[in-house]
């Protein structure tokens, strides 16, 4: 059985300061080190999907977006974490400029991603898992019909529907996936 640990970035793999570009503004998530970590020996895939708004909004370019997941890439290494994929949506429907003004099924809650990576890597969609920070990472993971959504708290005031848990921490996450396998 193949499965993913599907990771947003913003404000699950580093701190969320919006629209973050630049190297010296990364800070990893207390607890993202272990969590990748623990699900590797459990057999899980290593993904980061994300929606990246600020290429679409011309804050930054997608080189810069590829350099920074180089740089980040390479931290995360030094604790021996290998990211298996990291795709990102630089799509907004409303705020995109120019070619990028436009929606796409990649856009979360869109499964696009989710999709790619059961297909890249041959994962089972029904036996992964997805940690985010948004409404819209849950709604992504219940419509590609994952075995489990969580949200961190904190970021959406009002929660979210669909089926998920609720955690403050990743040391959550990564106990829960101890105990379920």
């Amino acid at each position: 059985m193949k499965r993913a640990l599907f990771l947003d970035r913003d404000g699950v793999v580093n701190e969320e300061v919006g629209y973050l570009h630049r190297a010296d503004e990364v800070r990893f998530v207390n607890g993202i080190f272990s969590l990748c970590r623990a699900a590797v020996a459990l057999g899980y895939r290593l993904i980061v999907v994300t929606n990246q708004a600020g290429i679409a909004r011309g804050y930054y370019s997608e080189a810069d977006f590829q350099a920074l997941m180089m740089f980040m890439r390479g931290k995360l290494r030094e604790e021996g974490i290998e990211l298996d994929a990291v795709y990102f949506c630089p799509f907004h429907p409303e705020h995109g400029v120019g070619e990028y003004k436009r929606e796409h099924e990649d856009r979360k809650p869109g499964t696009g991603m989710l999709r790619r990576g059961a297909v890249q890597f041959g994962v089972e969609l029904s036996e992964s898992v997805m940690v985010g920070d948004r409404c819209s990472d849950v709604a992504a993971a219940n419509a590609a019909g994952l075995r489990q959504a969580f949200l961190i708290s904190g970021t959406e005031a009002h929660g979210c529907d669909g089926e998920h848990l609720k955690v403050k921490s990743l040391a959550e996450v990564e106990r829960w996936l101890v105990t379920h396998g």
